[in-house]
């Protein structure tokens, strides 16, 4: 017992300290040993990988060794200077109906998104009845508007006529082809742009307008690069679609791609297989440059909203093949 503090000293019993550890020779402890953490195997993804390769492996070799398809006659026919002028015309009247149907899809989604009640219901009406309508009944009612009114005149409204028009002159084949797209172009191309500036948060209307900017600068800085990305991949869809409605010019008198396909069709009935696989070709030409342009588009657009951009396809592609190397090689399947 300790006099100074009064208490007594009791020996702790049943406590055993873990003994330290053995010191390897040299100081130097060992290093740990290497888990290698296998991934998860898919069985079920390589068979259904395997089957879309044959599948995909069987209509190529019977694509390439089926004599109907006539290849020969498909080279011959590919470049001819025929099919190129029909291909020529073909870009022509997209472009110009793309543009004027972009032009004024925007003004109708703006007159529908006015507060003007007349302006709504006047590009409503002109939507609902444009995309009601198909596109070969447009085409021909405009072909045949020397039937419908006999003179085209501007002047005073119910009163007298200053200036009359030959339509001889303005409703040649490809003003009655291009006229066509685009007024049809114009209510789908609407719809998309509306959707696209519909898109856009009203939160950044709310601080535009707290910065004191002018509606016109609001839109233009604003709320249409924000609505840009939304409209881009939807109004591509409509080009690609709009690429292959030119095919209906043919009815108006126009020859296009499609109609000197037919027309050549009609005259060497041998080689309507081939000569129909030269406008599949050109078309899936024309859609796959299209599809490009508008990767390179999106990707300039997704700049400052996207913390990574999209790679490019070529990069992806190179991506993949390694990985799948590195896979197959030393790492398993996964």
């Amino acid at each position: 017992m300790d006099e100074t503090s009064g208490l007594t000293a009791v020996p702790v019993t049943g406590i055993s300290r873990p003994d330290p550890p053995a010191q390897p020779p040299g100081g130097v402890e060992p290093a740990p040993p290497v888990v290698r953490v296998l991934p998860l195997r898919h069985p079920g993804r390589w068979v259904a990988t395997a089957l879309v390769l044959v599948l995909v492996a069987q209509f190529l070799h019977g694509l390439v060794t089926n004599p109907f398809y006539q290849w020969d006659r498909f080279g011959y026919w590919f470049l001819r200077p025929v099919v190129l002028e029909g291909l020529v015309i073909t870009l022509q009247v997209t472009a110009l109906s793309a543009v004027f149907g972009l032009l004024g899809g925007t003004v109708l989604a703006l007159c529908r998104l006015s507060h003007n009640p007349v302006l709504r219901a006047v590009s409503w009406a002109y939507i609902w009845l444009l995309r009601s309508v198909p596109l070969i009944v447009v085409l021909l009612f405009l072909y045949n508007i020397q039937a419908l009114y006999g003179t085209l005149s501007l002047g005073v409204p119910f009163g007298p006529a200053l200036f009359t028009f030959d339509e001889s002159r303005l409703a040649t084949d490809m003003a009655v082809a291009v006229a066509g797209l685009s007024l049809t172009e114009a209510a789908y191309a609407a719809e998309v742009v509306r959707g696209g500036i519909l898109s856009v948060d009203q939160g950044q209307y709310e601080a535009a307008a707290s910065l004191g900017l002018p509606k016109r600068y609001q839109f233009a800085r604003i709320v249409l690069p924000q609505a840009l990305r939304t409209i881009t991949p939807n109004y591509v869809n409509q080009l690609v679609g709009l690429i292959k409605s030119t095919s209906l010019v043919f009815y108006v008198s126009l020859l296009d791609l499609f109609g000197v396909v037919s027309s050549l069709g009609s005259t060497y009935p041998g080689d309507i297989v081939p000569l129909l696989m030269v406008a599949t070709v050109w078309y899936l030409v024309l859609t796959s440059l299209l599809s490009a342009v508008q990767y390179h588009v999106e990707r300039h657009l997704s700049r400052g909203a996207l913390r990574t951009p999209p790679q490019a396809p070529l990069r992806r592609a190179r991506a993949a093949v390694r990985k799948c190397t590195v896979r197959l090689g030393g790492r398993g399947f996964a």
